[in-house]
């Protein structure tokens, strides 16, 4: 006896955009979050026939809305044959939607809360297993992840401040971070956070090629508490 089947292929595009104010703005469209929500609400994934009779639009514009949240990364796109049939005669799997799993936010000027929640929760768990002290594993884990982006980093140290969010600008010799992409956290723990941050620019410092400048505490009002001092 034959057993049907169903075939899913998932396509997660490698080009979609991983800008989060851009996939926001392709909300603020009225047709398109209604597609999302629907989308977002679905037990499984939709249709664009489906999706367009639900929401009582034509085709096409149903169509267009729902790739433009794809290729912002805000839903993926499933093959699926529905039929239960393989082979000959089958068909051409069906082009659906549904939510992706991609986190958005939003927040200016930028923050970068999530970082420094896993740097964290990682100091923590590892601190109860070893019996190491939290902030001593926190502080290495903080170098070894500045070590990452570091090296990650393909047009220096500034570029990739730029892209989280310091704000770096120079006074002089030195480069001042106008933004502490962990703001309301060092407010309320300034050592632990300042520490965390200053350890994570020196990772980054170490790995980047940039053998021009030195991360130092230098805490001022309205800025971060680390700055680039000229290497001696």
């Amino acid at each position: 006896m034959a057993v049907g089947f169903t075939l899913v292929f998932v396509e997660h595009s490698k080009e979609a955009p991983r800008d989060d104010l851009s996939a926001v703005a392709a909300l603020d469209e009225p047709t398109r979050r209604r597609l999302y929500e629907h989308v977002a609400r679905s037990s499984g994934a939709v249709g664009r026939d489906d999706a367009a009779e639900a929401l009582g639009l034509a085709r096409q514009t149903a169509a267009f809305h729902l790739d433009r949240l794809a290729d912002e990364g805000l839903l993926d796109v499933v093959y699926e044959r529905r039929s239960g049939r393989s082979g000959p005669g089958a068909g051409r799997p069906a082009k659906l939607y549904r939510r992706s799993e991609r986190e958005v936010g939003v927040s200016v000027p930028a923050r970068q809360y999530e970082m420094a929640g896993q740097l964290l929760a990682e100091a923590v768990e590892e601190s109860d297993s070893t019996g190491e002290p939290v902030r001593a594993v926190l502080y290495r884990k903080a170098a070894e992840l500045g070590e990452r982006l570091g090296g990650e980093a393909m047009t220096g140290v500034i570029d990739l401040l730029e892209r989280y969010g310091f704000e770096p600008r120079p006074e002089g010799e030195t480069i001042v971070l106008g933004n502490c992409p962990f703001h309301l956290l060092a407010r309320k723990h300034v050592e632990t956070v300042c520490g965390m941050n200053l350890h994570l620019l020196r990772g980054a410092l170490a790995t980047s090629g940039d053998t021009a400048y030195q991360a130092c505490l230098a805490p001022a009002p309205g800025r971060c508490c680390v700055v680039l001092e000229p290497a001696p």
